[in-house]
């Protein structure tokens, strides 16, 4: 029997005229734009069909736009017979899982990834933190690195662990360049800057962990109807209260993509799909397991592929 789990991208994977082939031919579709500009009070929609890119980047707008395409995806995808077992999501993308499993309503989820984003925006000034990808070394190792560039005075910390020889940092400028060199001193093979707006997934979060604390505490969460898969601790969310800690801590603490996906293997998962824009997740598991069938949904025509190659009548 198909296992299956449905996996939600984060920031990066967002891009001008996602889910425009969906809402041109789906009022369903449509509406999950429509109601995002509804608790919005703003057209994010027309950002997300129209751009410019360089605002639609901005972290404020990329998580609810994320969001939006993700669960929409998802939607697709159940109406078309195909329910995932479980859901993941990296970063922003977990705030899609907790949608489609049924543990948070969509206008609230649109609504706190709005201000999650704001605040994650307001904690650090432009220009002051930077994160970067570390390849070719483990975690361990690079682990050291940053303990000593932070003993130091410079804090710098693992945020993604996304796959095998695929570790991000973050932290404050001048912590990430000094771990940057270390690291390749210790024997990474590149040291890559990032292009965001902060140091997401580090300490320097912690002030806009405080302030979504209040908008949290302010929203209904459900027990979900299909078991999600943390970012924080790589283990099952099945309880509320769980949930709303998960939401918190995920702001400042490392992202366990790699432990999240050996954790679906473990649990029997066999297929994949990553709803909404770019391909980046599927990439992060294939390396994990190349073994495993990976797929993309995000227009109609990789949406008939998956529906094609898994047969609804395989889903049990």
């Amino acid at each position: 029997m198909t296992k299956i789990a449905f996996i939600f991208p984060g920031q990066g994977s967002q891009q001008v005229g996602m889910g425009q082939e969906f809402i041109q031919t789906s009022k369903e579709s449509k509406a999950f734009y429509e109601k995002c500009d509804e608790v919005l009070q703003f057209s994010l929609s027309n950002l997300m069909l129209n751009g410019p890119a360089e605002e639609l980047t901005l972290t404020y707008n990329a998580q609810p736009a994320l969001l939006t395409t993700g669960v929409m995806v998802a939607q697709k995808l159940i109406d078309a017979g195909i329910k995932p077992d479980y859901t993941a999501g990296h970063s922003l993308g977990e705030y899609s899982a907790f949608v489609t499993s049924g543990a948070l309503s969509f206008e609230d989820a649109v609504l706190t990834v709005h201000k999650r984003g704001l605040f994650m925006n307001e904690a650090v000034p432009a220009g002051e933190g930077a994160m970067a990808a570390i390849l070719g070394l483990d975690a361990k190792s690079l682990k050291a690195v940053c303990d000593q560039i932070t003993t130091e005075g410079n804090i710098v910390q693992l945020a993604n662990l996304n796959c095998p020889g695929q570790i991000v940092i973050s932290g404050t400028k001048e912590g990430v360049e000094k771990a940057s060199v270390a690291a390749k001193e210790a024997g990474a093979k590149r040291a890559i800057p990032l292009v965001v707006s902060g140091p997401f997934h580090s300490e320097l979060m912690r002030e806009a962990a405080e302030k979504l604390q209040e908008v949290i505490d302010a929203i209904e969460i459900q027990a979900p109807h299909t078991p999600i898969i943390s970012n924080v601790g790589a283990e099952l969310l099945e309880d509320p209260a769980a949930i709303r800690n998960e939401m918190i801590e995920q702001v400042y603490s490392p992202v366990l993509w790699e432990d999240d996906v050996r954790k679906l293997l473990e649990l029997g998962v066999t297929t994949f799909i990553e709803c909404g824009p770019g391909k980046v997740l599927s990439g992060l598991v294939k390396k994990v397991d190349r073994s495993v069938k990976t797929y993309c949904v995000h227009d109609e025509v990789t949406l008939e592929e998956v529906i094609e190659a898994i047969g609804v009548s395989q889903i049990g």
